[in-house]
């Protein structure tokens, strides 16, 4: 980082591998950093804000260390180690599952010698029966180890709460929240819809037909990819960002570099995104290619809207054959909505704004606290968890998707947990936007 940050630095440390992304990504509650199972992914120092119980720092995600490969492994462990030099405190992660490595105890060395206070984090501690995998660790001389797993989200609050503790008291300059609400851009505050499917499902069809006679086009800036272009439209919604993609293929089938990185381009314009718009070729079907883009879309924790199109080709027979497939394959979106739709010749198109409004809406609720808790104590007396288990307090914490944190007095079964989600989700009228529930332990 060039320039001093007013708010405290804590850069996330560590080798290839051991979920560090992953980790950036559940601190910040959103789906930022892109997670992939290969090293040298994370090339660049990525910097965000990040909060928790009323304190602010910016959160820093950094490449693995590399000590042996090409070039570019050494810059990106040269770049985290120039993170060391600019953070007030480290949290520095290690594999659970593997145990200590001797590039652990490279990174746990530098780190001594930096002076920099460290929080050592083990992740892929996913349950209570593997938390004594952790006290290996003390050996690597970086205080006590605490188990989290990233993926899951276990412990990450006891993390969080560790991070504001040790983190050094800092107030913004008089006028910062001033300056940094004047210098955002128009095109930030303007919900993106991004178009994603496999290659060749009429994505761009689609974007040239939203763009086209009817709507009056802002502006048109070309994206920093080779293949994504934002385009800003006026709707009778107001302004609308349409983020056209690249088409994604399954893994094992991109073994073109440049079609990789444009694979991952259109994966962080969908973490951007307020609502993605998933489209499927309704004349082949609903393929496994589809269910698993599905999946790494909803990851990404927008609402979705799905467009069968090519519907117009496709019979009567046909049509309940795909109805059926999107039931079975698709499931795990729920109540998203699914709108047929010809891109070429334009129809159904006319429902995409409501259908879009709807998704937006719902996105960006926020709730006062005392409906949060109004609802929760309600559903608490209709069903009471199982155990004494009981929420003592909620509140929504962020909006984008909708958050809520709820404050038990025992760890609440996952069953129960979407038991409350539901609740939530129909008193609110949330739809199918997804909604993130975190649990903190009191009592």
């Amino acid at each position: 980082m060039t320039t001093q940050s007013p708010l405290p630095v804590v850069s996330v440390i560590g080798r290839p591998n051991v979920g560090k992304s992953t980790l950036f990504n559940r601190i910040l509650g959103r789906r930022e950093a892109i997670v992939e199972e290969r090293p040298g992914v994370t090339r660049d120092r990525k910097a965000l804000e990040a909060e928790w119980l009323g304190h602010s720092f910016l959160l820093v995600d950094t490449g693995g260390w590399m000590p042996t490969g090409s070039d570019l492994d050494g810059k990106v462990s040269a770049q985290s180690e120039r993170a060391i030099d600019t953070s007030d405190l480290i949290v520095m992660v290690v594999d659970g599952a593997t145990g200590i490595t001797e590039e652990d105890t490279r990174v746990a060395w530098i780190l001594r010698r930096s002076g920099v206070r460290v929080i050592l984090a083990v992740n892929k501690i996913d349950s209570p029966l593997r938390d004594q995998d952790i006290w290996e660790f003390m050996s690597l001389g970086l205080g006590d180890p605490l188990g989290v797993s990233a993926l899951h989200s276990r412990n990450t609050g006891d993390l969080l709460d560790r991070i504001v503790q040790m983190l050094p008291a800092s107030e913004p300059p008089i006028g910062e929240e001033l300056l940094s609400t004047s210098e955002a851009t128009v095109d930030e505050e303007v919900p993106g819809v991004a178009i994603v499917g496999r290659p060749n499902v009429g994505k761009s069809t689609l974007f040239n037909r939203l763009i086209g006679d009817e709507r009056s086009v802002v502006h048109d800036m070309p994206g920093t990819t080779r293949d994504a272009i934002d385009t800003v439209v006026e709707t009778e919604l107001g302004p609308l960002r349409f983020i056209d993609t690249a088409g994604m293929r399954r893994k094992s089938k991109v073994d073109d570099d440049t079609e990789y990185y444009s694979t991952l381009r259109a994966l962080r314009a969908i973490d951007k995104a307020d609502v993605a718009l998933l489209v499927i070729d309704a004349s082949e079907g609903v393929t496994s290619q589809d269910q698993r883009l599905a999946e790494r879309v909803d990851a990404a924790g927008c609402p979705i809207v799905i467009l069968m199109n090519k519907w117009e080709v496709v019979t009567q027979e046909e049509k309940d054959e795909l109805m059926y497939q999107l039931g079975q394959r698709l499931h795990f979106l729920g109540e998203s909505p699914v709108l047929r739709i010809s891109a070429l010749t334009g129809r159904g198109i006319q429902r995409l704004v409501p259908a879009l409004e709807a998704a937006i809406d719902a996105y960006e609720t926020r709730v006062p606290t005392r409906r949060v808790n109004e609802v929760i104590q309600l559903a608490q007396s209709a069903q009471p968890a199982p155990h004494g288990g009981r929420v003592l307090y909620a509140t929504q914490g962020a909006t984008h998707p909708p958050t809520f944190t709820l404050f038990t007095n025992k760890e609440l079964p996952a069953s129960y947990v979407r038991y409350l989600e539901r609740r939530l989700r129909e008193e609110f009228d949330l739809g199918a936007t997804p909604i993130k529930m975190r649990l903190r332990r009191r009592g």
